[in-house]
């Protein structure tokens, strides 16, 4: 695993134990791992097997998609800019907003040459 998803992979389960309130002594014993190997995975110096990360995964209560970081799509950066826009906006500023790129994607829709499965028009 490159380095700074295994940094990433630390600083979740980091943050997931200490958010259940756990010491690194205590998730070890709770998943029957030494200390170190908690360590070394929340600094980022081990790769945990499988079965180490089913351990931990179920002791923190967390999804496994969690502990690893999302791979950022355009579409995904362009919705992320949007709803931050949006999120600035007061509530009734957010229905306007709505309603207006409801109007305007229905005329963009409406307007635009149907094309064929195949591409064609």
């Amino acid at each position: 695993m490159p380095k700074d998803n295994l940094l990433f992979l630390g600083s979740r389960i980091r943050f997931m134990r200490k958010k259940c309130g756990l010491t690194q002594q205590a998730l070890a014993d709770q998943c029957g791992l030494a200390v170190k190997t908690i360590q070394d995975i929340e600094k980022g110096r081990k790769n945990p097997s499988y079965e180490t990360l089913s351990l931990l995964i179920e002791r923190l209560g967390i999804s496994p998609d969690s502990l690893f970081p999302a791979k950022a799509t355009p579409e995904d950066e362009l919705t992320q800019r949007v709803m931050g826009k949006l999120r600035l906006c007061s509530e009734e500023n957010q229905r306007f907003l709505l309603r207006t790129m409801d109007f305007l994607a229905e005329e963009l829709l409406t307007s635009q040459p149907k094309t064929e499965p195949d591409g064609s028009k």
